[in-house]
């Protein structure tokens, strides 16, 4: 492993691809400690402190405590990934949009709808947050707010939008420059910079009694479990074969021709369990500000501690699972690039019968994905639950932390064999 790594190191490119990785993730982490004008840092906090489990502390956890702080990266990256699912679901619509993604010229017109989208989110979200925050009090009843309305909420657009772009140029240049998908590294930072206030937290609780020392084992143990989970159904796909008329083969006998379609078990990746959190914990949010016996017991059914949430969250997760890998999963493009140079799955013919065995294999699939990014989503907080430990744990940030943590190891091992390839060709091998 200490070896691998040395050669890792020994690359120039890797080398500085990684320290641009890191130099625009220490950039990123700065930025989320620079508060918008005109906030009242302690009233907040008080806010944030009583709105645990709610939408606010979702959004939160996705900016890296920027949204707590209402630092200028409050909205995080998340209006960027908003716009590219709305193009996603356009895209699968409209067949010209699809067209579009497919050329190159197309792609660049494609990618500057979506900064545009990404711009009226961020200014709609920011309008959103700034109004909230103007009837918002701490304990003492002091203001969240230091300025002028008016003059606050100009101040706080502003910001965020400036932040929120910055965000998105950062994603941008490390997925150019850096390793791995920009995005999902930023929404890793965020999350991984929670860590050691949780492990404080809980070493706090059993100092103080709050939990026992076999109950944090237990929790340990848990992360441990469900890390290998993930990391086993993560690795996992099914692998159909494909064969390649002669012709072909000859054609491309100096280049490395796959003969095998990976469908992933998880085809869907982890957005349908931010879809199923997003969806749920919106309703709560709102309504519980409410003053209405009605309304605040429905809030509490709906709140992300009680079990009846959990099971809502699973179906959620579950319908999200199928709709989106029904997206993602083209199974009629792969069919006629296959029929396009000369490949077929043997045993099926080319065209329709292929598109529909294609369809029929990623179905049997998505049940089983489906069925464990759901128990992800809930069985952890369930057996925290049942072992009576007033310490909350979600698989959601362990989904996401795990699968970019492969993503960017993937990455890494691509570019090492690259650089054997260049090397061995430029010694004439």
């Amino acid at each position: 492993m200490i070896s691998g790594a040395q050669n890792i190191f020994k690359i120039p490119e890797l080398k500085r691809r990684i320290f641009y990785s890191f130099l625009f993730l220490a950039v990123y982490r700065v930025g989320v400690h620079i508060p918008a004008p005109g906030i009242n840092g302690d009233a907040l906090a008080s806010f944030f402190a009583q709105a645990r489990g709610t939408l606010f502390s979702l959004i939160d956890m996705f900016s890296g405590g920027a949204l707590e702080r209402l630092s200028v990266f409050a909205l995080g990256i998340m209006p960027y990934i908003t716009a590219s699912i709305i193009m996603e679901l356009l895209a699968a619509t409209f067949p010209n949009l699809a067209q579009m993604k497919k050329e190159r010229d197309g792609m660049v017109k494609y990618m500057q709808i979506i900064r545009y989208a990404t711009i009226v989110i961020t200014i709609v979200q920011a309008i959103g947050v700034s109004v909230g925050l103007q009837s918002m009090t701490g304990k003492d009843g002091s203001s969240a707010i230091l300025v002028d309305h008016s003059t606050f909420t100009t101040l706080a657009v502003v910001s965020m939008l400036a932040g929120t772009m910055l965000l998105m140029w950062i994603g941008e240049q490390i997925t150019q420059s850096g390793i791995g998908n920009g995005v999902s590294l930023i929404i890793f930072a965020g999350i991984v910079s929670a860590i050691p206030s949780a492990i404080s937290h809980a070493v706090t609780m059993v100092n103080t009694g709050a939990m026992g020392f076999l109950s944090l084992i237990g929790i340990v143990a848990l992360v441990v479990v469900t890390i290998l989970a993930i990391i086993y159904v993560e690795l996992g796909e099914r692998r159909i074969p494909v064969t390649y008329a002669k012709k072909t083969m000859l054609a491309h006998q100096n280049k490395r021709v796959m003969n095998y379609i990976p469908v992933k078990v998880n085809l869907s990746g982890v957005i349908p369990v931010i879809f199923a959190s997003a969806i749920l914990m919106f309703p709560m949010t709102v309504m519980s500000s409410s003053t209405n016996h009605t309304v605040q017991a429905i809030a509490d059914v709906l709140n992300p501690n009680h079990y009846f949430f959990n099971v809502l969250q699973f179906l959620f997760v579950v319908f999200f699972a199928f709709f989106y890998a029904s997206i993602v999963f083209n199974a009629k493009d792969i069919s006629e690039n296959l029929k396009r140079q000369g490949g077929f799955i043997p045993g099926v013919r080319p065209g329709e019968s292929t598109r529909e065995f294609l369809n029929e294999t990623a179905g049997r699939l998505t049940i089983s994905g489906a069925v464990y990014l759901g128990l992800i989503a809930t069985l952890p907080w369930v057996i925290v639950k049942a072992m009576g430990v007033p310490f909350f744990f979600g698989g959601t940030a362990v989904l996401i932390v795990v699968q970019v943590a492969l993503d960017t190891m993937r990455r890494i091992e691509a570019q090492v064999y690259m650089s054997k390839y260049q090397t061995l060709s430029a010694v004439g091998l």
